[in-house]
């Protein structure tokens, strides 16, 4: 069965299981000409200019902020569909498409909600049903689980020539948005849309890690081969994936020119959320925080175990444990040196998912060094290798929805190798050795689509 029938045959199961080569030229770059703030003026990298609101103006610029700065002026002429959540946001908290709307630039059609919903009221594994929004009139049309011939029958529908694409990524390989995206490029470039991407930044950062996606467990968590943190902007990946991956889904068609990316100002692959002075709007119910979004990339394995992985508490993804879990579970992954991340053992009761109402015992993570220090999938090595030894009861998740790869963990790493060598008592050194030589390769491939720079200077 090839990756595209894996991720066909899969999206059913993935909803249902939550209810229970050659690179082709980079995406074409809007904003050369945009305008550097929302009142034309550009400011100093690092130094908040105030606002004739009194807010700070923020240190990074969105897309979005630079699209709407220019009085939308990318979108004269064209009949306009939305991809977008909560997070599509101004830097002055309005909704671009409250925005949008009102202006009389933009001859907006639809809007297209992801999972939890454009206005983001629905938990994980639900959406929105389509509607007509009642601020701004116009359709929003429930998306989540669309795969391309979906888009590209919601797209006739609501009559669109452009689509845009603005979601706030939390860099994690297995959160949904991008594969959204992903589908909604794919119908774009078989029926001859423009795409247009407002970007914004990774949270966790510009550095890839962790292991890679193999064709054989492609999902909607995961539904092409790319790193487990990524390390790009949702920008850069859309260019990566219409020069590298998309043609596997078209028959050989790409966006190219069609794909167009509004980028932003003043951020670096190594610039810690706080410092982007932008607000921190949840991108979905269970990441609150910027720090959630750290330890994600990592924890959200124990969503394959029967460990609770925080769903539940205030802090989700950050505090993992079980009933079976004691002392010694913390006591052990403190033992580690994990970057830019300390333990602290905790016990907790989840109001819902895993566990609800049971007192559980295990650690919360604590993020000691934002985005450049931070290495959350090493952190959840030592916490699997770990609890694989010491807590009682721990299991991994099975799939009941796919018999043929019933283990829920390797959709999340990408393969069996990882519950296979955790099983078998390998050491945290000898399961990270394991995907380097991918990583390594992943790397190279993504390399010529990066636009931001990475280190900390």
């Amino acid at each position: 069965m090839s990756g595209r029938q894996h991720v066909a045959a899969s999206r059913r199961s993935f909803l249902g299981a939550l209810g229970a080569g050659a690179a082709a030229a980079p995406a074409a770059v809007l904003g050369s000409a945009l305008p550097a703030s929302s009142s034309g003026a550009p400011s100093a990298p690092g130094r908040p200019v105030r606002t004739g609101t009194g807010r700070r103006r923020p240190r990074v610029q969105t897309g979005a902020d630079r699209l709407a700065a220019d009085g939308f002026a990318a979108l004269a002429g064209q009949r306009v569909g939305v991809i977008t959540n909560p997070t599509g946001v101004l830097a002055d908290l309005r909704h671009e498409v409250d925005v949008m709307a009102a202006s009389g630039a933009v001859d907006l059609r639809a809007v297209l909600g992801p999972e939890h919903g454009f206005r983001g009221a629905a938990q994980a594994g639900e959406s929105e049903d389509t509607s007509v929004d009642e601020r701004t009139g116009v359709t929003v049309y429930d998306a989540y689980g669309a795969g391309a011939d979906d888009f590209a029958r919601l797209y006739d529908e609501a009559d669109v020539e452009t689509v845009v694409f603005d979601i706030q990524d939390v860099g994690a390989r297995f959160y949904t948005y991008v594969w959204t995206m992903y589908d909604a490029m794919v119908a774009a470039a078989t029926t001859g849309r423009r795409f247009l991407v407002l970007d914004r930044p990774n949270p966790v950062g510009g550095d890839a890690r962790g292991p890679m996606m193999t064709d054989e467990f492609r999902t909607f968590v995961g539904n092409q081969r790319i790193a487990q943190q990524h390390g790009m902007t949702v920008g850069e990946l859309a260019a990566f994936l219409d020069g590298e991956l998309i043609t596997e889904e078209t028959g050989g068609a790409r966006l190219g020119d069609r794909l167009e990316v509004v980028p932003m100002r003043g951020w670096r692959g190594s610039l810690p959320w706080e410092d982007t002075g932008l607000p921190w709007v949840p991108p979905s119910p269970n990441v609150p925080t910027p720090d959630v979004a750290l330890a994600y990339t990592g924890t959200c394995w124990f969503e394959g175990t029967l460990m609770s992985e925080g769903r539940g508490t205030t802090t989700p993804f950050q505090t993992v444990g079980s009933p079976g879990a004691d002392w010694r579970w913390p006591e052990a992954v403190a033992g580690y040196d994990l970057d830019g991340l300390a333990v602290r053992e905790a016990s907790f009761t989840p109001t819902f998912s895993k566990h609800a109402g049971e007192v559980c015992h295990g650690l919360q993570l604590h993020v000691t060094d934002p985005v450049g220090g931070v290495d959350a999938i090493t952190a959840a090595t030592a916490m699997l290798v770990e609890a694989r030894r010491l807590v009682d009861g721990f299991a991994w998740r099975e799939d009941a929805y796919d018999p043929a790869r019933p283990f829920w963990v390797d959709k999340l790493s990408g393969s069996s190798r990882l519950r296979e060598m955790v099983d078998a008592g390998a050491s945290v050194a000898e399961v990270t050795a394991a995907w380097a030589p991918e990583l390594a390769a992943f790397e190279a491939q993504r390399r010529p689509y990066l636009r931001y720079p990475r280190g900390l200077s």
